[in-house]
């Protein structure tokens, strides 16, 4: 079986922004214009097809990822075009594309969407600009290093303002954002673009817009088009030395030259090119899935995937070629009602057919991969075979999870992790029923295997269930799913702050576990010196005798001998086990960095769980002089509110120790950016609606971690007892 499209013609791609910029919406236009749907659905009629799940169409806002396959033949393919020039108008173009949601709850679904997308399409609200959650997203495409397109979409709505909401891109995002259209008219009068580098104007008219009339530009946008047109070929040209000598010189490059140059500075994220429209209103998105085609990479422009030898630990790269050894990476877990657990996986190189096996090289497992689909969102196609640059899903993998490597056994990889944010808000939960407990602990599971953010854990001493998740929304929707998914009732209790521990010292300890029980004995010794995790300088590579993890570090300087080298890891597993109990309240440790220095054994007693109980042992006794300190999450906040209202919310967040960072107008509304510790935001949006008369609202999402002050932190320490 051959692959029925050309690796050059295929891009993968995600639809991301802030909670309610128009993704959906803009989703919704493409599967239109594409034929994958034959009426568009809109998301206040709770009728599409990427928002499938049921409290996605109640809630009007997307919660899980849908991923959808369509094909695109660029408008600019039209009759007029020579015999030569239509080679391959009926080859088109097949689009991968992923809707995200836009809620920062959810925000594990764009980063992992984005590991392994090859570029996005970045929508923005022609009202309100860049938003707090446009700046999350666009952090994680940077640490990507993903190209990426932007459309500033609902220019109908009353107060848009492309040239504002443009100036938040320049300001907030990239200096190197530029304008490839502007728009004719705004809110009411808005009627059309106008196309920088043909220098047209276009029209959207018919059924839904399907209509597209290429016109010249209207006299009154004429002086306005030619200004930002030379701002735009200025931009262009400064990315080739050979067009900027002939551009100085007075030679005007050609279209064509003008159009490879911004692909290239484009994929390269050295130009972010700009488009305007409004989805709502079928306005500007053909002419974005062309700049998709025109701008965006195929997997063959994407440099080859980097992966690391399971066996030698060697670096090694795959390139996105069907003739390569098969790699690819499982990004996400699904239950589906009819045919039980999908696995989606990004096929980096290679192919792999249904019915075959496929090694896991992250648990060092083989499964047999029984079928492959397709999805149209919650729609399911069966395919036989799939080929290096496409997304698929596979039915009935039990020992894959997400961020595993599926691959070739012969020639084994393994592909970077995605990571994940830790979570932030936790809560008590207990099912309602007998037969409800024995469902409970299955269904919490599997949510947990599909959401990396959502976390199930015991409280040992209570038996209480703890689940913790990114927000209370998240925590709230997941109960919801545990009822109507798995048919399992839950009472909750209210929601806990997930709190954590540190230290802000050095000290050391040493221990001696000795137990002697008549036959043979225990015996472990080890001296640690423990200190605050530094931060790895770029390009600095990590020593050989350290093990670095997200919020841990362990240095093994141990010389000649003295602790046998079987025991090390449990040295190690005894100081991360002794971390999990804290010192300070019993929350978690983190950012330590624990040096094992000094130690003995014993020919006959030493053992390794005398080795875990000494360090566990040695780590509390150093963590208790190195000054430990309680950390809590502090949340990003923005507030809206019409400006009468100012002054309430701002002296309502100074109250709860936010920090305010400045004030905005965005429209007729004032916006108030702060930093407030997540202990005081519990129940904030019904306080702000009741403070402004119905008329304010919050966004808020996870900025970092912070001392606590010492008198609050007391209060969290007696609570705990």
């Amino acid at each position: 079986m051959n692959r029925d499209y050309p690796l050059d013609k295929v891009r993968n791609f995600g639809i991301i922004a802030h909670i309610d910029a128009g993704k959906t919406t803009t989703s919704e236009r493409v599967l239109f214009y594409t034929g994958m749907t034959h009426k568009i659905g809109e998301v206040h009629e709770g009728e599409t097809v990427t928002d499938w799940m049921d409290q996605e169409r109640e809630r009007g806002i997307t919660i899980t990822a849908a991923a959808i396959t369509c094909f695109w033949r660029p408008t600019y393919w039209t009759s007029a075009q020579t015999n030569a020039d239509k080679r391959g108008q009926d080859e088109k173009y097949r689009f991968n594309i992923i809707d995200t949601p836009g809620h920062i709850d959810f925000t594990a679904e764009v980063k992992r969407s984005l590991r392994v997308l090859d570029g996005a399409v970045v929508v923005f609200d022609g009202v309100a600009g860049v938003e707090p959650q446009s700046e999350t997203n666009w952090r994680y495409a940077d640490d990507g290093n993903v190209p990426r397109i932007c459309f500033i979409n609902k220019l109908d709505r009353m107060g848009a303002s492309f040239e504002r909401s443009y100036a938040s891109i320049l300001d907030r995002l990239n200096k190197n954002a530029v304008r490839m259209q502007i728009p004719m008219g705004l809110e009411e009068n808005f009627t059309g673009v106008i196309d920088l580098l043909k220098m047209k104007a276009f029209y959207f008219e018919g059924n839904m817009g399907m209509t597209i009339r290429e016109e010249e530009i209207p006299t009154e946008f004429l002086i306005e088009a030619k200004k930002y047109r030379a701002e735009l070929v200025e931009k262009i040209v400064e990315q080739n030395d050979a067009m900027m000598e002939a551009f100085l010189e007075g030679k005007e490059p050609s279209f064509e030259d003008l159009k490879k140059t911004l692909r290239k500075a484009t994929l390269a994220v050295k130009i972010i090119p700009v488009f305007a429209g409004s989805a709502l209103k079928n306005k500007g998105v053909q002419l974005v899935l062309d700049a998709v085609v025109d701008y965006l990479p195929s997997p063959v422009d994407m440099p080859p995937v980097r992966g690391l030898d399971p066996k030698t630990g060697q670096e090694i790269f795959r390139k996105a070629s069907d003739d390569e050894p098969f790699s690819a990476l499982a990004f996400k877990l699904q239950n589906d009602p009819f045919v039980g657990q999908l696995t989606f996986f990004r096929v980096y190189s290679g192919t792999i057919e249904a019915g075959t096996y496929v090694y896991n090289s992250t648990t060092d497992e083989k499964e047999r991969l029984g079928r492959i689909v397709r999805l149209q969102a919650d729609k399911r196609e069966e395919v036989k075979k799939v080929f290096a640059g496409e997304i698929a899903a596979a039915v009935g993998l039990k020992s894959a999870k997400t961020s595993h490597t599926l691959c070739d056994e012969n020639k084994p990889i393994v592909l970077d992790p995605i990571k994940f944010v830790a979570p932030v808000v936790s809560l008590r939960i207990e099912p309602k029923t007998k037969a409800d407990q024995e469902k409970m602990g299955m269904s919490l599971k599997k949510l947990g295997d599909e959401d990396p953010t959502f976390k199930i854990s015991s409280n040992s001493e209570t038996g209480e269930t703890i689940i913790s998740g990114m927000g209370e929304l998240h925590l709230e929707i997941m109960v919801e799913r545990l009822k109507r998914e798995f048919g399992v009732e839950a009472n909750v209790g209210k929601p806990q702050v997930a709190y954590r521990e540190t230290i802000l010292g050095t000290a050391e300890a040493e221990h001696k576990y000795i137990k002697q029980t008549g036959g043979k004995g225990q015996y472990g010794h080890v001296k640690l010196n423990i200190k605050p995790m530094p931060k790895l300088e770029e390009g600095k590579k990590i020593p050989k005798n350290t093990k670095r993890y997200e919020d841990f570090e362990f240095i093994d300087s141990i010389k000649g001998g003295i602790i046998p080298q079987e025991f090390i890891p449990a040295v190690e597993k005894g100081v991360h086990e002794a971390m999990g109990r804290g010192i300070v309240a019993g929350y978690p440790m983190v950012n330590i960095s624990c040096e094992l220095t000094y130690g003995s054994s014993h020919d006959v007693d030493s053992s390794e769980i005398a080795y875990k109980i000494a360090a566990s042992m040695a780590f509390q006794d150093a963590a208790k002089r190195a000054r430990p300190v309680l950390l809590e999450p502090i949340m990003k906040v923005e507030a809206i509110m019409p400006e009468q209202f100012m002054g309430d919310i701002t002296g309502s967040l100074s109250g709860k120790r936010g920090q305010i960072e400045g004030t905005d107008e965005r429209g007729n509304l004032r916006v108030i950016h702060a930093k407030v510790p997540l202990a005081e935001m519990f129940g904030y949006t019904t306080d702000i609606r009741s403070m402004t008369q119905g008329r304010g609202s919050m966004m808020m999402e996870f900025d970092h971690y912070e001392v606590v002050p010492p008198s609050v932190a007391q209060t969290i320490i007696e609570a705990r007892k």
